[in-house]
């Protein structure tokens, strides 16, 4: 069985399993979802390359998934991390006790910094992981086969 002609739709329910699986696995921290981005780079751009379209709607494409995937990752850290900032309108919420590393100086700062840091900078990474892969991978195929 050929894994670059499965359906489209049958892939992304796939790929909905492993992110909620990796989700659940980091526990709220989407590390395993950012790594994931280096298989998935891989796999649209050889998926893609099969086909005969050009390397205009080959990048097209690729950009296009890859915001898809990091889309589904950033819609579970609202879904964890959302109710969660809501703390940030409760004068008595302890900051400090909540379990988050204090990267910056005081708890409350903190703690906005890792809302934003697990909501919109770890998508945005797995989004560049996932780009970095798939060029690399048409960067390799390049040499084997003539892409235009």
């Amino acid at each position: 069985m050929n894994i670059y002609k499965i359906n489209k739709k049958t892939v992304f329910i796939i790929y909905v399993i492993l992110d909620t699986l990796f989700v659940g696995m980091g526990m709220g921290v989407p590390f395993f979802c950012i790594l994931l981005g280096f298989p998935v780079g891989w796999y649209i751009a050889k998926r893609l390359t099969l086909s005969e379209k050009g390397i205009n709607n080959i990048l097209a494409d690729i950009l296009k998934y890859s915001l898809f995937t990091s889309f589904l990752t950033f819609m579970w850290m609202v879904v964890i991390w959302g109710p969660v900032s809501t703390m940030l309108l409760d004068p008595v919420a302890d900051f400090a006790n909540f379990g988050i590393p204090m990267i910056l100086y005081h708890p409350k700062i903190s703690f906005i910094g890792w809302i934003i840091l697990m909501v919109f900078i770890s998508p945005f990474l797995q989004l560049l992981c996932t780009i970095f892969a798939s060029n690399v991978t048409l960067w390799r195929l390049s040499e084997k086969m003539r892409i235009d």
